[in-house]
């Protein structure tokens, strides 16, 4: 999907209160940005906001930073962003492929994924947020009992994730191909998409993943 671009997003992100300009510098530290030690939880690939900006709202003792590296839907979410009032929410514009430069090891409680771009094709398979190259990516900041949360709406790539998750060394935990009709819809929090898929009676996948347990 090709993405029209909003004159001068770059200007306002640069400018915005909400959006961290120099995460680099973070790193090791982000309890310093939040002023306090509560837990932190990432959206890679956070679109508009919405998923991430109610979460935020149900729980103040949790720190949010929500990634998107479009200037122009970053540009959105800001937007709506200046409408809440919260506390507890960040965001960042990187590639997600660099979060290891931007966060220490174990330095994340959780990351959700959701609706990411499936990338169909094979040789864009190392492209895909559950592929084994973003796995070690996730590894390398994710605390020991950390978790991943993957919601899609695309069945090929929920199956290659059921598959390319426990090759990179993960435990999954718990997963449904039906989100709206399983035990796994309690306490759960949608997205744009999300709302849009479900209003159409489309079934909505998921899955919750942990690094494999040590014998």
């Amino acid at each position: 999907m090709r993405l029209r671009h909003i004159k001068g997003a770059e200007q306002q992100i640069a400018e915005s209160p909400f959006v961290i300009h120099d995460p680099e510098e973070q790193k090791g530290h982000w309890r310093d940005v939040f002023g306090n030690d509560h837990p932190i939880e990432i959206e890679v690939g956070m679109g508009k906001g919405k998923f991430i900006m109610d979460l935020a709202a149900a729980h103040p003792d949790v720190n949010y930073l929500g990634i998107e590296r479009y200037s122009s839907v970053l540009l959105r979410a800001l937007q709506k962003r200046a409408e809440r009032d919260l506390s507890n929410i960040f965001f960042l514009c990187i590639d997600a492929k660099e979060m290891a430069d931007y966060f220490a090891p174990g330095e994340v409680s959780r990351i959700y994924l959701n609706f990411s771009d499936p990338w169909p094709k094979d040789r864009h398979a190392k492209r895909r947020l559950t592929s084994p190259v973003f796995m070690e990516v996730y590894d390398s900041i994710l605390k020991p009992d950390g978790v991943i949360e993957f919601k899609t709406d695309n069945r090929g790539l929920f199956e290659y994730s059921l598959e390319s998750i426990p090759a990179a060394g993960w435990d999954i935990l718990a997963h449904t191909f039906d989100l709206h009709r399983s035990d796994m819809a309690e306490g759960n929090v949608m997205t744009e998409y999300e709302t849009k898929f479900a209003s159409e009676g489309k079934p909505i996948c998921k899955l919750v993943a942990s690094r494999s347990r040590q014998p």
